[in-house]
């Protein structure tokens, strides 16, 4: 970077001097209105320029003719729309996204004004010639003093122009003019509008718009298309995307060199000549006036990238300087400077000049190291309701700008700053981090976290059955059950006398269930019940009473059992107290006695005989106690074992024959064993898959095969097997009948044959109607759904016989309905 003479900042102590460098009353609307603002609106028919004013609004004056106290000014002879208002609360604008109050690289202003709007005017068809004109301006009386003293006024601007096609001195367009007496400054007063190569056609239409220079000059095409249909298309014309913005960008200019004189700042945005297509633009000014203001961090973080600017000035240089081991990303040329921050503290000065204004500002800038998050400590657990929690802020380099907290998964940011937050009166576990930043331009980090636990209050819930009769000597189903509480069971207490006095369980019991063994005395029972860190609560009380009388006693075999499908299951109880019992299931069951306990012991052996799985519940009483002893027989049922030897076949003498069993059964790992019968040709009977070869003695054999599963459970199937005392051959009916009760299917039938080349069928006019390489398919009379008609048929079928030669036959088979 060039090396720069030292910046020199020109402070007056004298206090009228001081004064003299405010910015003009209300000159950045900060009153909400355009008090000391004159205005005026417009038509451009004639062109831009002195002409386009139709109607001026004085700034000495109130309404109607004047601004004082005015907020908004109609469009001219447009009552319905505004031209001129006053912006004091912002919002996005809706073509370029942008705010409609701007923030600047840290400088806020407070107001800004919209000039214009999307309204339009269009002469065809009779309609009003030229567009809307508006704009404002200010008489500033430049405060004396020396002219080395710099008085600046800064403004930024944004706009929203239509591209007219037209050629450039008549598209829309936004202005700004500074005129001392009656001339003009020309480098304080520019005009920005859409480009075009100037090529318009003499309807003043169809120029090309000059998008790479508009893009360089910071214009955005806008997504949305415009409000207004197409002027040049007629009735029915389509809406354009021919809208571009550009987003707020600051200017700056000096009045040192007319300090005791009167100036003027106008601020105009006008619609293209012809009218139909508009343009309106956003202006804010800021309420410094002493100098060219440098924004950026004074509190420069290592290693971030940021960015220092000042208001432009047009056609102006730049000179940037920064301290020495800082990098230059971009900007050295143009009033927004990009830099990379080293560990050097110093100053980031900046100097820029044009034809009215030579402007220096500097600012002293101190290197901070990055943030580190660091950690939170403190996390505990707390019972829900009051309590109180203090966590901190540990190894962290930079402050706290605030605390996040996130429960049942949703974060909430706490606006406190400190490094100690305390959580007070939780009622869900929380788990808590902070934000840390050491300076607003290093990056914000979070810290890793903490939890605070919360446990729910205890409640003890109760017992179920609350009221429970115990016969003498019972050893089952005297079962309490604790329900409906919140939190873990601590102890198990009892008490003999109503509950005056209670005991705990030692050891302790913290199940959530007792079984009821050995008691010889009416006792209470309830349970102590915690959550976490919060007081314990006492479940409510389960009475048990004592029955003098001896539980049913009884033994039972076997408890569970496993029969094949349609096989009995032999039961067998022996009952030692009681006086009666009750099966249930009956419908299955054979021997299972009349409930009546003749005598003790007391034995039943019933047959049960389900088809499918069953219990067989056997409940036994004893006099007097009020409780029954239940046993339950589980009976499972295997499925039947179904066998599949294949379909019936054919074979001639010597052909070897491979035979194939299947069952469904899954219980056996290793797969059920297989005997067939007779074994008449067989290699092995005792394997699912024999090969049978048979001779000239043997006409036909039907096969049985029965599959035994690991349970010996068994099912049987069979095959017939017919012997052709003839060779290899296929054979095949010369009629049939479709639709009958036998004879329904016209197919060959192979015999020693293993494969079929093809089986075709062809009506009278040689036409082909079944097709099929599938030994045991056949026709059904039918070509897609449709019945054919009786009469002569061909056929011809060709086959490979089981030692590799080929079989061809041809006939004719009549087809008879």
């Amino acid at each position: 970077m060039k090396k720069l003479y030292p910046v020199v900042l020109l402070l007056v102590a004298q206090s009228a001097f001081s004064q003299s460098q405010v910015c003009p009353l209300n000159s950045n609307w900060t009153l909400g209105n355009l008090t000391h603002w004159a205005a005026y609106t417009g038509n451009n028919a004639g062109g831009n320029g002195p002409s386009a004013i139709r109607m001026t609004y004085d700034s000495t004056t109130g309404p109607p003719s004047g601004t004082i106290g005015v907020g908004a000014i109609q469009e001219y002879n447009l009552g319905s729309v505004n031209g001129i208002q006053v912006i004091s609360l912002s919002s996005i604008d809706q073509f370029g996204g942008f705010s409609t109050i701007p923030r600047i690289n840290g400088y806020q202003y407070t107001n800004s004004i919209k000039l214009g709007s999307t309204s339009i005017t269009r002469s065809s068809g009779g309609g009003v010639a030229g567009g809307y004109v508006r704009g404002v301006s200010y008489l500033i009386n430049v405060p004396p003093g020396p002219t080395t003293v710099p008085y600046t006024m800064t403004y930024a601007y944004a706009m929203v122009l239509e591209n007219g096609t037209h050629n450039s001195n008549d598209q829309p367009l936004f202005s700004a003019t500074l005129t001392a007496g009656d001339s003009v400054v020309n480098c304080a007063s520019p005009r920005y509008f859409l480009p075009t190569f100037n090529n318009a056609q003499n309807t003043d239409t169809g120029a090309t718009l000059d998008s790479a220079l508009a893009k360089s000059e910071g214009f955005i095409h806008s997504i949305l298309e415009s409000p207004n249909s197409d002027p040049n298309g007629g009735p029915g014309a389509p809406h354009l995307p021919d809208v571009w913005y550009k987003s707020w960008t600051e200017v700056t200019f000096d009045l040192s060199p007319y300090r005791g004189t009167q100036v003027t700042l106008t601020f105009e945005t006008d619609n293209c000549v012809p009218g139909g297509h508009f343009a309106y633009s956003y202006i804010a000014l800021r309420n410094t006036c002493g100098g060219l203001q440098l924004s950026g961090d004074s509190s420069a973080c290592i290693g971030a990238t940021l960015t220092y600017s000042v208001p432009g000035l047009g056609g102006a240089t730049y000179q940037w300087s920064v301290p020495g081991d800082w990098s230059v990303v971009s900007g050295t040329d143009s009033s927004v400077l990009k830099v990379t921050i080293g560990n050097d503290a110093g100053a980031v000065t900046v100097h820029e000049q044009n034809s009215c204004a030579n402007l220096q500002a500097s600012m002293n800038v101190k290197a901070v190291p990055p943030t580190i998050a660091g950690a939170v400590n403190g996390g505990s657990e707390v019972c829900t309701g009051v309590n109180s929690v203090t966590l901190t802020t540990t190894g962290n380099l930079g402050s706290v700008i605030a605390w996040l907290a996130t429960a049942s998964g949703v974060t909430t940011q706490l606006a406190d700053t400190t490094s100690f937050y305390t959580a007070r009166n939780l009622t869900a576990t929380t788990f808590y981090q902070a934000l840390i930043q050491n300076g607003q331009s290093c990056a914000i980090d979070t810290t890793s976290g903490s939890t605070v636990l919360v446990d729910p209050l205890s409640v003890g819930g109760a017992l179920n059955p609350t009221t429970l009769q115990f016969c003498a000597g019972q050893n089952k189903d005297a079962l309490l059950q604790l329900s409906g509480n919140t939190g873990n069971p601590v102890n198990w207490q009892s008490s003999t006398d109503g509950g005056a006095t209670w005991t705990g369980f030692v050891p302790p019991d913290t199940a959530s269930e007792y079984s009821l063994v050995g008691l010889n005395s009416s006792t209470d029972y309830r349970v102590i019940v915690q959550s976490g860190v919060c007081p314990a609560d006492t479940s409510a009380t389960a009475a048990v009473t004592f029955i003098n009388v001896p539980f049913p006693q009884a033994n039972y075999a076997p408890a569970d059992t496993l029969v094949c499908y349609n096989t009995p299951a032999f039961l067998k109880a022996d009952i030692i107290i009681g006086t009666n019992y009750a099966w249930n299931n009956t419908g299955t069951l054979t021997g299972e006695g009349n409930d009546i306990v003749t005598g003790l012991p007391f034995a039943i052996t019933p047959v049960a005989t389900p088809r499918i799985t069953t219990d067989y519940v056997l409940s036994v009483e004893n006099a007097g106690c009020p409780n029954l002893l239940v046993d339950t027989f589980h009976v499972r049922v295997l499925p039947p074992v179904i066998v599949n030897a294949g379909n019936d076949t054919s074979v001639v003498v010597g052909e070897p024959l491979q035979l194939n069993a299947t069952s469904n059964d899954t219980t056996s790992p290793a797969g059920d064993s297989f005997t067939w019968t007779p074994i008449i040709g067989l290699n092995n009977p005792d394997i699912y898959d024999p090969v049978a070869v048979f001779s000239a003695e043997t006409d036909s054999v039907r096969y049985f095969v029965t599959a035994i599963t690991q349970y010996g459970c068994t099912g049987t199937g069979e095959v017939l097997v017919k012997v052709f005392k003839t060779g290899p051959d296929i054979f095949v009916p010369n009629a049939f009948t479709p639709g009958g009760g036998s004879n329904n299917l016209f197919r060959p039938i192979p015999v020693g044959i293993s494969s079929l080349s093809f089986f075709r069928v062809y009506n009278r006019w040689g036409q082909l109607v079944y097709e099929t390489t599938r030994i045991g398919d056949g026709w059904d009379g039918r070509v897609d759904g449709k019945v054919q008609e009786s009469g002569t048929y061909v056929w011809m079928v060709e086959g490979t016989t089981y030692t590799g030669k080929r079989v061809y036959h041809k006939g004719t088979m009549v087809l008879v309905r």
